[in-house]
């Protein structure tokens, strides 16, 4: 009936699992910020995210085309 009152080693392993992931995300966050870095800003004035799309009535759909 009696618990294990000082689970060291699970704890130990869990911290250890804890404390790889972190150095895993700090070197990903450290890459992306390198490469940002590396990048040029984009001076042309065009929103990337609405780069492409053409302002009026859009083409209709392959379902909605009548055969």
């Amino acid at each position: 009936m009696a618990r294990n009152a000082r689970p060291t080693a699970a704890k130990r392993e869990r911290e250890k699992s804890l404390n790889e992931r972190r150095q895993q995300k700090a070197a990903r966050r450290q890459d992306v910020k390198q490469r940002k870095a590396g990048e040029s800003p984009r001076n042309d004035g065009i929103d990337p995210d609405i780069e492409g799309i053409v302002p009026g009535p859009q083409p209709l759909a392959d379902w909605q085309l009548e055969e």
